[in-house]
């Protein structure tokens, strides 16, 4: 604090630009403090409850299998034939290369799958030897 000197030479202690401002001016800078936590804790809310709604695409995955081309396939085709009808297969697989495997699922959103599928073409030398129809697919894809 500092000493200033009235007009008759008294000293007159004071804080300069430093005096607290009245109680009601208090009261409301309290008061706008309580809305601006309510505001806050209103806009931390309402991105926590929206953070669960997060939009999930619908997946396609693998090769989609027409009822209609996979009877046109017979025991006897070629590998370019069944290429032709049902497409390049889902899987390649090194250790058995005498099996073709078409693999298709839908996921809509979070939900489990709801269309399964799965083919296999069994190649004897390099004519189709077997088809299998509607294999199982896991239970939680």
């Amino acid at each position: 604090m500092r000493a200033y000197y009235d007009a008759d030479g008294s000293a007159a202690l004071a804080a300069r630009h430093s005096q607290r401002p009245p109680l009601e001016a208090g009261l409301s800078s309290m008061q706008f403090s309580i809305h601006k936590s309510i505001a806050l804790a209103l806009v931390l809310g309402a991105v926590m409850a929206a953070s669960g709604c997060v939009y999930r695409a619908n997946i396609s995955q693998g090769n989609i299998v027409e009822e209609e081309d996979l009877d046109q396939v017979e025991v006897g085709m070629t590998r370019n034939q069944v290429r032709f009808l049902l497409g390049t297969p889902m899987i390649s697989d090194p250790f058995h290369q005498e099996r073709w495997d078409y693999v298709y699922y839908v996921k809509i959103g979070r939900n489990d799958a709801t269309a399964k599928r799965w083919v296999s073409v069994l190649f004897d030398d390099e004519t189709v030897s077997e088809i299998q129809r509607n294999r199982e697919l896991a239970e939680d894809l």
